[in-house]
This record gives structure tokens, sequence and C-alpha cells, in this order.
């Protein structure tokens, strides 16, 4: 690989695992750079009001941990939220060309799975079958 420069990187679209899910629901979206006191104080200011029963939050790679933390916080800082957990791979595909073009050498295409985490937040009570669900307080 040390003849080959990453020259573009292009993430697939990756549905989101629920259904039935409102149209103006909240969706936060955690990346590996955002800052915890930022993301929370948005999400709790929000699920806070009356009006808004849901929250997703999504993250991937490395910011799935981040999006765990997110999660608890707002679990242990409003109480009786019901939780469905899903975990999926999203696919990136990473495009290689040559350093050199003259040395004959194709591009390359990488595709990669890498692994993904949607929780669901919700006021109301949610689906017990559903796989992935958390009663409030267990």
């Amino acid at each position: 690989m040390e003849n080959y420069k990453k020259t573009k990187i292009v993430e697939k679209p990756c549905p989101l695992p629920f259904t039935n899910l409102p149209p103006d629901i909240i969706e936060m979206k955690v990346k590996d750079g955002s800052k915890i006191r930022n993301i929370m104080g948005y999400a709790i200011g929000k699920m806070e009001l009356d009006s808004v029963r849901q929250i997703l939050f999504t993250g991937s790679g490395k910011a799935v941990s981040k999006t765990i933390t997110c999660v608890e916080i707002m679990k242990r800082r409003l109480k009786e939220l019901h939780q469905i957990t899903k975990v999926l791979f999203r696919q990136i595909e990473e495009i290689w060309d040559p350093i050199v073009p003259e040395a004959g050498l194709d591009a390359l295409t990488v595709k990669r799975n890498i692994p993904a985490i949607c929780v669901l937040l919700s006021k109301d009570a949610l689906d017990p079958q559903e796989p992935g669900y958390q009663a409030p307080g267990s």
C-alpha cells in the first residue's frame, strides 16, 4: 500500500433499523470528535420538553462507545426511559489511487464493514418482545 494514497471515502447510506418512527424524531448522530457535553446539553434539553417523547442516538466506528456513554448519561438524568438497542454494520468504500500513475498500477476500491449502533430511548412504553429491549431501571 506504500504505492497508493487514499483519495476518497464513500459511506453507503444505512437505513435505520427501526420502523414506525415519527417523522420529527430527534436523531443524535454521534461522531468520533463530538463533545459529550454539547450532545447531552442539547439532547437533555429536548427530552425535558413534554412534546418530545423519543430520541434516537446513532454512532459508528470509533463513536460507538461515545454513543453508549451518551445513552447511559441520558438514562441516569431522565428516569423511566424505555430503550431498544440495535447493532449493525455500515459499509464504507475507500478509493486508493496510485501515487505514480505511470507505474501501471490500477486504482483500488476497498470495501469495509464497520460496526454501528442505534439506540432508541422513549418516555412511552415500547414493545418488550423486540430484540434489544431494556425496561426502565433494568
